[in-house]
Order: structure tokens, then C-alpha cells, then sequence
């Protein structure tokens, strides 16, 4: 039964696999599955093996909203045909079925704008993973203002668990936004570099568009870097000037105040009151 109706060819088609035959060959499927008063015992058992593709539609394509828009109903649909052949369900949850999707599409054959797709299906499975991430405490006001300002130099910030930074060769993330309201204007797939913070706040969702610069830093930071290094590295880039290390400090403010980190690390015992 579950040879036949994971297959992704017909039902007749299902039914003569090698894997299937070895169960029960065709000619005995009556044996195991009685006919009813209007269907075949192959048709009886192709209902199943329709749901079974309809359910991996259905499951992709609440992770994958913006992908399935772009590749439209017959485009989605192929590509779960061929992706779950590839990639089968092997949990109970199908909360992380699609995670081998980006990479999937990134490489299968003969597909339209896949490195579009690629970016676009990234962006999505960060949200996914955030949205799934556990929840941890984020570092407060008051734990920020209890470290000495010569100490920060040091201090090493770690990020929540429910954090993802990317950095995007297609305009994916205008694209997701285009579809949250009417009359949007959806952007074409072509190539403009972008970078895009991907983090969860009060059971919220929500992506930060980056400068390059302002990756930078923040990648830095989220590797492990401390406050001083990851500044001394911005500041070193061509085109930074003391305005542009002021920018800098900007920026650290902002993601303190979306709370991207949740600790704080490196300090001297004197100085962490944490």
C-alpha cells in the first residue's frame, strides 16, 4: 500500500514497480483489496494515491506561499511531484518536510528561473525555521545599560535561537512583500544583490532589509565576533569614514531594540552584572 501510493507515476504505473511486485504483484492485487459496488480495487487504491501528492501540495505549499505563486498551480504542483520522489516524508510532523526544497530546486533540470526560485525558496525556509525555532529571552535594557562602556569592546553577543541571516543574489524579499497586499507590483526576476535579517518577535514573523555593510556587522556579531572586532572590521572596508563608524553604533542600536540577541558574553566578572 504505501509503495503503491507514494509512487509518483500512474496508478497502473505504481502497481507494476519493482517495489510494489515484490509485495504483491498486480494480477493478486483482488486478493488484498476487494472491489466495492462502483470502483476497481486499483481505483480504490488510486484515491489514496492521489491524496497522498494532494497532502504534499498542501503541506509545501503552506511553507512555500510566494514560490507557488511565482510558479503558478501546474509549475508548484511538478515540483512537488518530483521533490517528494526525491524527498519522501519520513516524520509524523510535515512541519519539516520541505527542508530540502531550496537545494532541490537549485539543481532540477529544465525549470525556469532557478536561481530566482532558489533565493526565493531560502527566504521562505528561513521564515519556516524561525516561525519553528525555540523561544529565548532577549537582552534587556537594563542588562545593556548594567555594562560599563569600556567593556564593550569585548563583549560578545549571542543571537536568539529564532535568528536566520541571508544574503540574496534576487530581489525575493520584494517579492514576498508584494504579495501581502492588493495592487502590489511584483518584482522581475532578475539579478540585485540584497541582504535580509529573517527573526521572531511576540509570535511575530518579520524580515530586516540590510546594507552590505550592515551584514556585515551583523554577520560579525552573530559568528561570534566581539563588539570591538566586528567594528574594527567594518570600519577597515573601503569608503568608511567616521560618519560611517557612527552609522555603525546606529545599526547595533536598532537590532538591540528589535531584540536580535539574547546575551551577553566576554565581559570581566566586575563588569557583568547579567
Amino acid at each position: 500500500m504505501q509503495e503503491v501510493v507514494v509512487h509518483p507515476g500512474s496508478i497502473d504505473e505504481a502497481l507494476a514497480s519493482k517495489a510494489a511486485r515484490a509485495e504483491i504483484p498486480p494480477e493478486r492485487l483482488a486478493d488484498v483489496v476487494l472491489p466495492s459496488r462502483t470502483l476497481a480495487p486499483a481505483q480504490r487504491v488510486e484515491i489514496y494515491q492521489r491524496m497522498y501528492l494532494l497532502r504534499m501540495e498542501e503541506a509545501l505549499g503552506i511553507d512555500y506561499p510566494a514560490l507557488q505563486h511565482f510558479l503558478g498551480p501546474r509549475g508548484f504542483r511538478d515540483l512537488v511531484r518530483d521533490y517528494v520522489a526525491s524527498f519522501p516524508s519520513r516524520s509524523y510532523t510535515l512541519n519539516r518536510l520541505g527542508d530540502h526544497l531550496p537545494a532541490f530546486v537549485l539543481t532540477a533540470i529544465g525549470r525556469r528561473h532557478r536561481g530566482f526560485c532558489h533565493d526565493l525558496a531560502r527566504l521562505e525556509l528561513a521564515m519556516t525555521e524561525v516561525f519553528d525555532a525555540v523561544e529565548t529571552p532577549t537582552l534587556s535594557a537594563e542588562a545593556v545599560a548594567a555594562v560599563r562602556a569600556e567593556a564593550w569592546a569585548t563583549a560578545r553577543l549571542r543571537p536568539i535561537a529564532a535568528f536566520r541571516l541571508l544574503a540574496l543574489r534576487y530581489p525575493v524579499n520584494a517579492y514576498v512583500q508584494s504579495l501581502r497586499g492588493r495592487g502590489h507590483r511584483h518584482p522581475r526576476p532578475l539579478r540585485k544583490d540584497g541582504w535580509v535579517a529573517v527573526y521572531r518577535r511576540h509570535y511575530g514573523v518579520h524580515r530586516l532589509e540590510l546594507s552590505r555593510p550592515a551584514y556585515r556587522l551583523l554577520s560579525e556579531l552573530a559568528a561570534g565576533a566581539s563588539l570591538g572586532e566586528a567594528v574594527s572590521v567594518a570600519a577597515r572596508r573601503p569608503g568608511r569614514s567616521a560618519a560611517g563608524q557612527t552609522q555603525l553604533y546606529r545599526w547595533f542600536r536598532e537590532w538591540m531594540s528589535k531584540g536580535l540577541f539574547m546575551g551577553l558574553e566576554g565581559l570581566e566578572p566586575s563588569t557583568n552584572r547579567l
